[in-house]
Order: C-alpha cells, then sequence, then structure tokens
C-alpha cells in the first residue's frame, strides 16, 4: 500500500541496501550543504514542514516509517530548506518530543539500522545534556549490532555524538547557533569558534 511518506524515505534513503552503499550513495545530501540540494528539498518537501511544523501530519507517526518520516520533516529537512536562519531548528522540540515517545514504544527497533541513526540524531541536536547522553547510548547500541562491514559507517556516527556531547558539557548550547538564533557568544565560546570542527 502507497503511504503518503513514501516519497521522503525513498529520496532520502535510496534504494542502496547495505548502510555502507547507502551513506555512499546520499551522504552527500544529508551533509553536503549544498544550495542546490537545498532547493530540491524545498521544492519537494516544503509544503510538508510547513504542515509538521505547524502541528500537522500526526497521523503518521502511527507506524514506525511514518515516524520517521515526521521526524525528518521536522529535524532534517527544515536545516536545509530553511538554513542559516532561526526557523531552521523550529521543528526540534517537537521532533524531540516525537523521538522520545516513539522510543518509549520501540519504534526504532522496526527501522533499518541506517534509519535509526536519523531517530538518534534529534537527541544529537538537542542543547539538553540528558538528551546527548541518550543519543551517545544508543548509537553505542547501534554500533555494538553491526557487522564488519558496516562497521566504520555506525562508529563515524558515534565519534560525531560523542563530540556534541562534549559541547553541551561544556558550553550548555551549541555556541555555533548564536549567531543565527541572536545569542551573544561568551569570550569562551569565541574562541572555540576558532578551532577546526567547532561548527559541525
Amino acid at each position: 500500500m502507497y503511504a503518503p511518506w513514501h516519497p521522503l524515505l525513498e529520496w532520502w534513503f535510496g534504494s542502496a541496501e547495505s548502510p555502507t552503499d547507502v551513506v555512499k550513495a546520499k551522504g552527500a545530501l544529508w551533509f553536503g550543504k549544498k544550495k542546490s540540494q537545498d532547493s530540491d528539498a524545498r521544492e519537494r518537501f516544503a509544503v510538508q514542514v510547513e504542515h509538521a511544523l505547524a502541528g500537522g501530519l500526526s497521523e503518521w507517526a502511527e507506524s514506525p516509517q511514518g515516524w520517521l518520516a515526521l521526524v525528518l520533516l521536522l529535524d532534517q529537512l527544515p536545516r536545509m530548506i530553511y538554513r542559516d536562519t532561526p526557523k531552521a531548528f523550529a521543528g526540534d522540540q517537537r521532533a524531540q518530543a516525537l523521538v522520545e515517545h516513539g522510543l518509549k514504544l520501540g519504534r526504532d527497533q522496526h527501522l533499518l539500522p541506517i534509519q535509526r541513526s536519523f531517530i538518534y540524531l534529534v537527541l544529537e541536536h538537542s542543547e539538553h545534556l540528558d538528551m546527548q547522553d541518550q543519543a551517545v547510548a544508543h548509537f553505542t547500541e547501534l554500533l555494538h549490532e553491526q557487522s564488519a562491514t558496516d562497521h566504520e559507517v555506525f562508529a563515524d556516527q558515534l565519534d560525531y555524538a560523542k563530540k556534541h556531547q562534549r559541547v553541551i558539557a561544556r558550553f550548555s548550547r551549541f555556541p555555533h547557533r548564536n549567531q543565527i538564533l541572536g545569542r551573544t557568544s561568551t569570550a569562551e565560546e569565541r574562541v572555540f569558534l576558532k578551532a577546526p570542527g567547532s561548527r559541525f
């Protein structure tokens, strides 16, 4: 049966089967920060993103695949469509609530490993240390479940989760968001932002 979230999941994950192959095919889309990709996301999914940001599409969360797609609309797609604006983070609070509820129901266990990583990434995007701790725990578990073939993919994900966790443990927020959100950086944050890798 065709579901309304299929086009998004197909676009985001493609048709490759192994996590390593999915990353090779789609990694540039996920983390490439290209205007052409942002424009493509806007043309394809802006209407659904706006609906989700307004509190709609709750029925999607009744199934694991729909839950995943709704989380993407709230967490990943705004970061592309509204890049470098406050609205890039407008869906974070709802995404975090959906993820925490879905995790309690075990919905992540019905997803493929590479799909699960985008559920846990929502926790990694949080500026609350308890969610960062949860993200590291989930990515650690995910890594331990993988075969040697896909170990590198999930080891990299865990490494990034730990980096995010350290930033929040140190500053209680992500300094690289300060300018976008109109927050004043501290002297320590300004020094930090000059270092390589401080902006993810």
